[in-house]
Parts: structure tokens; sequence; C-alpha cells
């Protein structure tokens, strides 16, 4: 018998949704025990069901909680470094930030957030030259991250939802960790000045964010302002815009909520 036809395949699959035994229908049909496994597998597979598994819970479908600080600043990573992709339509959708080697505990602040927003969902590290992607796979990914969408993140619009801008306005310096430890960086800046004839050299420390997308620069500085933080942009050729903290007060708040990346 061609057990691999379409019709026996269908006669299977009509068996096994009517509640037959794997072991019965193989019998029946004198197809292979592992097949009919396979079979029933691909099937569930395709009508959105997870064989084998619990299906975990999601704060936007379900309303399971949600640890809200962290959901901050995984979104500002997100917004800065971060991607959704999935390979194929049947294949569960996954998130990536990608973090340079130069940054363990950024890494380590990440892994942390990431088991804390999907607290039932594996999470992993996957080496790539000079970095690692932080990554976890979640068919609830486009419910917590909905600025998903085809091509880059400058090229569409970038709008939090009100649910989304509520978390940000409770967490607004998670929010900005995020951002800063994606896209931007703190360092020290230096010059002199002449002083009773001797020339002194000073430092000055600063926040650096750049980014290409309006709106997500937008976002920060919008933040910014809701926390007290002075700031200006840098006049560039080039398309991204860069967002300076120089001011000492302003500085100094930085390094008490966010802090360099270590």
């Amino acid at each position: 018998m061609n057990f691999r036809g379409t019709e026996v395949r269908q006669k299977a699959l009509t068996l096994l949704r009517d509640g037959t035994k794997n072991a019965d229908v193989a019998r029946r049909l004198n197809v292979p025990l592992g097949t009919i496994g396979y079979w029933k597998h691909v099937d569930r597979a395709k009508r959105g069901e997870c064989p084998g598994r619990r299906d975990p819970k999601c704060p936007r479908c379900d309303g399971s909680d949600l640890d809200e600080s962290s959901y901050s600043y995984l979104l500002g990573l997100y917004l800065g470094d971060g991607h959704i992709s999935r390979y194929s339509e049947h294949r569960v959708p996954n998130l990536m930030i990608t973090c340079t080697e130069s940054w363990p505990g950024l890494m380590d602040d990440c892994e942390q957030a990431m088991r804390a927003v999907f607290p039932e969902n594996s999470v992993c590290r996957v080496r790539k030259t000079g970095c690692r992607n932080v990554k976890v796979d979640s068919k609830h990914l486009p419910c917590l991250f909905p600025q998903h969408g085809p091509g880059r993140k400058h090229e569409r619009p970038i709008v939090l939802e009100p649910w989304q801008q509520a978390i940000v306005d409770a967490h607004p310096w998670e929010f900005i960790r995020g951002l800063v430890h994606s896209d931007g960086c703190r360092i020290t800046n230096w010059t002199t000045r002449v002083v009773a004839g001797e020339r002194k050299r000073y430092e000055y420390p600063r926040y650096f964010f750049t980014n290409t997308s309006t709106d997500i620069v937008r976002l920060f500085t919008y933040t910014l302002d809701k926390v007290g933080v002075e700031w200006r942009t840098l006049n560039q050729s080039r398309a991204a815009v860069t967002v300076s903290v120089a001011k000492k007060a302003s500085v100094a708040l930085m390094d008490a909520r966010v802090g360099p990346k270590r």
C-alpha cells in the first residue's frame, strides 16, 4: 500500500481528529506508527496547536502578569539593536538583541530582562563574529512588540501603543537605559583652558544616543524631558541623529540611573 499517498494521509488525519489512537490508525491503514505520529504533529501545528507542550501565557492575550520594569528596558533594547524574525510562516517568531562581546554585563542584563518578560520561554545566546545574539522564541512576540513589521525600523513609523506608553511613563529610566545600552554610550571628553597663564586639561563625561529613526529619537528625547534631563542634537551630515547629554546636572542624573555599559 502506498502509505505516503494524499488519500491515505487524509484518511489518517480524519481518524486522528475523531480521537482514534495513533496505533489503531497505523494498524487499520497499514502505515508505520512513526509516520502516523509525524502526520499528527504537522497537522496540529498547522492548526495552531502545540503538541506535547503547554502553551505559555501572554500578558496581552491572556492577561497574565507582566514585569513592566523589565519590559520597559527590553523595549528600549529592541528599538535600538533588536529585531524579530521568522524563517517561515510555520516557524515561531524569535526576538534577538545583538550585544557586542565587549559588554558581557549588557548581555547578562538583556538575558535577565528576557527571562523576566518571558518566564515560561527558553532564552539562549547565539555566538556571532564579535558579538552574540540574546534570543527568545515566542509566538506572542508581535503582541508585545507591535512595532515589528517588514523593512528596517527607520523606514516605517515607530509609535508606541497606549499600553506601552503607560509602561514607559511608569518606568522611564528603564526605557532610557535600554536605548542607551543599545544605541548609546557614555564617554569622557576633554578640553584645555588657560588659567593664570598656564594651560590646563579638563575632562568631562557626556552621553550620546544615535539612531536613524526620527520616531525612535523622538521617543528617547520625550522620555528625557519627562525625567528632567537636558539634551541637544548635534549637527551632522549623515542621516542618523545624535542626541548629546552634556550638562553636569543631567549627566549626574544619567550616571545615577543609567550608567555606562559594562
